[in-house]
């Protein structure tokens, strides 16, 4: 039987930049960006999840705004990904960034036209901000918890 893993990822706007984490990929080994991102655990919601990682990835603690969609991504490492994609609005915060998860090298804030220049960790990375840019959101009761 296939299972797919599930994923979330919080894509955080600030103004006219967006939040993500310098990485070293598990598979290629090389630096990357992502989202912060991660599996869901057991007895969580998918937001509980989203904003979890969040903070462990960036020191962040927020609420989701809103619901941006779901995503399929059978990656080139083998596995197939079910990422649940939350927005996060940083714009009236002062929290510091300070990554609490060892794999997170540093948090970084980058606008539109510099994260399309990044080695990113996968394609879903651009295609999620793309979509919080154009997209409406959905709110969050369209997942039944």
């Amino acid at each position: 039987m296939h299972k797919p893993n599930v994923t979330v990822a919080a894509i955080v706007k600030n103004h006219n930049e967006y939040l993500l984490v310098k990485e070293r990929d598990k598979f290629t080994k090389q630096i990357c960006y992502n989202q912060p991102a991660g599996h869901l655990e057991k007895n969580e919601t998918l937001a509980q999840a989203a904003s979890r990682e969040l903070y462990e990835e960036t020191g962040l603690s927020l609420t989701p705004t809103g619901f941006l969609g779901v995503y399929n991504l059978y990656a080139d490492n083998g596995v197939h990904y079910l990422r649940f994609c939350f927005l996060f609005d940083a714009s009236g915060t002062n929290q510091q960034l300070n990554p609490i998860d060892d794999d997170i090298i540093s948090a970084h804030w980058f606008n539109l036209e510099k994260v399309k220049s990044l080695p990113l960790r996968s394609p879903l990375v651009q295609k999620c901000i793309d979509d919080a840019v154009t997209r409406p959101l959905l709110s969050l009761d369209t997942i039944f918890n």
